[in-house]
């Protein structure tokens, strides 16, 4: 008897707090007259205020986002295949370069890339560089220091312009099978607006 009587006072309180969050309404269904007649428009303007979901896809955000299908990740591994990796945890989203040194010098530098998000944006990554300058006589007296200078700028520059090329070639692919699987959906989409 005592647990029926908690259970029914959570409720209320549930519901007393659920009621104030909006103005009395648990839902509160769009106007008809704020929706555009035709689907396209329709859809368009939900995926603008973030609403829908899609059935049997992965979601693009948490672990797993920068796989090898995500341009950025895809860019950046392209932008710098003349070095040597030394982690790339897509999971974790960082790639670490080896030392590296083009004329074998005492001087070499180590690339590390963090993924902040999977968007290709300017702020969606951060570039750190460290320079590793060693005494010529003895390789093993070696100073280590974060390098302060527009490389790190030029490389993800570089990355950014990659990734805006392969995401072009996947909605241009994506688009296409689109057109191939559904030949008449425009033609079709237009006679019902009409």
């Amino acid at each position: 008897m005592l647990k029926n009587k908690l259970i029914l006072l959570a409720f209320l309180a549930i519901s007393f707090f659920l009621s104030s969050c909006g103005d009395g309404k648990f839902w509160d269904p769009a106007s008809v007259k704020d929706r555009p007649v035709d689907v396209d428009q329709r859809v368009k303007q939900n995926i603008e205020e973030g609403k829908g979901f899609k059935l049997g896809m992965k979601r693009e955000d948490g672990l797993g986002s920068f796989a090898s299908s995500n341009p950025l990740w895809r860019a950046t591994l392209d932008t710098l295949d003349f070095m040597v990796l030394s982690s790339a945890d897509y999971g974790g989203g960082i790639i670490i370069t080896d030392w590296y040194s083009e004329n074998k010098s005492n001087e070499s530098i180590k690339v590390t890339i963090r993924f902040l998000s999977p968007e290709i944006r300017a702020d969606g990554l951060e570039i750190t560089i460290h320079q590793k300058k060693c005494e010529i006589k003895n390789l093993n007296d070696c100073s280590v220091k974060k390098l302060n200078s527009p490389l790190g700028d030029e490389i993800k520059l570089a990355i950014l312009k990659k990734a805006v090329q392969i995401d072009k070639k996947i909605t241009q692919k994506k688009v296409e099978e689109f057109k191939k699987k559904f030949p008449d959906y425009k033609s079709k989409g237009n006679q019902q607006a009409n």
